[in-house]
């Protein structure tokens, strides 16, 4: 990541540009670059925030969805933000739908890439196995449509994570979380205006979750993108950042207070 990694208390993020909070939240072997482009492109007009997730760093007691909810609740009380305009992927957007269904007053838009909350298969039927890097670079290359993309230093990053008892035990811990935290029930309670962009090409969260999250939340709407797996803020960046300014121009001066 090119922008400085900045400290507030326990947090560590990358803040860039002023005006209406857009606030990133990566998945489960994502990180801060995830989001380069993202942030490149919106800081001239928005506060762009990037946290960076405590996804293994919690205690195992804490290690869960709703842990990570807490997690970003504490981050939005300690910048004071409102009016959030609030994006997730994979886990990340799980983060943020558990987030705005206990705090809505603090969001103004919602927007999920590949999120998790009703369906997931980023492990199968399996779970990370230590020392078998062969196994790590298959599932790596299961977040693209184009493998290339999972860079020898994308694998080797979740290779050291996964060649970790501890954390394994807590990569374990989340998925099992995302699983038992199913919000299909909930769904119908966010209002906010939401934005779903969806790679054609996902078997991580297929494209039937993101027709599924459509059903689902009232005021969605949902685009798919070709030729793109799992992260398409990274996969088609450009792409990617058309659809969302579009969204958040349409939406960018209403009101949290005047959702219904």
């Amino acid at each position: 990541m090119k922008y400085e990694i900045k400290n507030l208390d326990k947090f560590r993020y990358v803040e860039e540009g002023a005006g209406e909070p857009l606030l990133l939240l990566h998945g489960l072997f994502g990180e801060l670059s995830n989001f380069e482009g993202v942030v490149d492109h919106f800081k001239s007009k928005y506060r762009v925030i990037v946290p960076i997730m405590p996804l293994l760093d919690m205690d195992l007691i804490n290690t869960s969805v709703s842990g990570l909810s807490r997690f970003v609740n504490r981050l939005v009380e300690t910048f004071n933000l409102t009016g959030i305009h609030l994006l997730g992927n994979s886990l990340g957007g799980h983060v943020a739908l558990m987030y705005i269904l206990k705090h809505p007053e603090r969001v103004r838009t919602l927007i999920l890439t590949g999120s998790s909350g009703l369906f997931e298969n980023g492990m199968g039927d399996s779970y990370p196995k230590r020392g078998d890097y062969e196994y790590i670079k298959k599932k790596s290359a299961m977040t693209f449509y184009d493998p290339n993309l999972a860079t020898k230093e994308l694998v080797d990053e979740v290779f050291e994570i996964t060649n970790n008892r501890m954390k394994v035990v807590k990569i374990i811990a989340l998925a099992k979380s995302a699983i038992r935290n199913n919000l299909g029930e909930e769904l119908k309670n966010i209002h906010q205006p939401t934005l779903l962009i969806w790679g054609n090409n996902d078997i991580v969260t297929p494209p039937f979750v993101g027709e599924e999250f459509k059903k689902l939340i009232p005021n969605s709407e949902l685009y798919f993108v070709d030729k793109c797996g799992h992260a398409p803020m990274m996969e088609v960046p450009e792409e990617f950042n058309k659809i969302l300014e579009v969204f958040l121009e349409k939406n960018r001066q209403m009101s949290p207070q005047t959702i219904d």
